[in-house]
């Protein structure tokens, strides 16, 4: 009889303890819920895309070619603006110096006597 008990009590506790029980989630607003399928794909199943295929089909698109074109066409500007900076900078150091030689020449000629 003591044994039956003992052996029905370690039965229940092995019972209570392999049951499947969903933990308590303590924070359910910050658990991430996927609302998308999640299950993994084989990269060698049938109907399984190789990333360099992917990346050529995202290189051909009409998008990424518009993308190609805008960018480029930006880089041009910015060299374009560039050198038109770099030209009125230049011709504003050339006035600078002619106007500086002006003075100077000014300043060394001299003055005429008012006798």
């Amino acid at each position: 009889m003591k044994n039956s008990v003992f052996a029905l009590c370690a039965l229940g506790t092995v019972f209570l303890s392999c049951s499947k029980k969903e933990p308590a989630d303590l924070y359910p607003q910050y658990s991430a819920k996927a609302d998308y399928d999640t299950a993994a794909v084989d990269s060698f199943s049938q109907g399984a895309t190789s990333i360099d295929v992917i990346r050529q089909i995202r290189m051909s698109s009409k998008q990424y070619q518009d993308s190609v074109k805008e960018a480029s066409r930006l880089q041009a500007e910015k060299e374009r603006i560039a050198r038109e900076v770099e030209k009125e900078n230049k011709q504003k150091l050339e006035e600078e110096k002619k106007k500086a030689a002006r003075e100077k020449q000014q300043a060394e000629s001299p003055a005429p006597a008012a006798n």
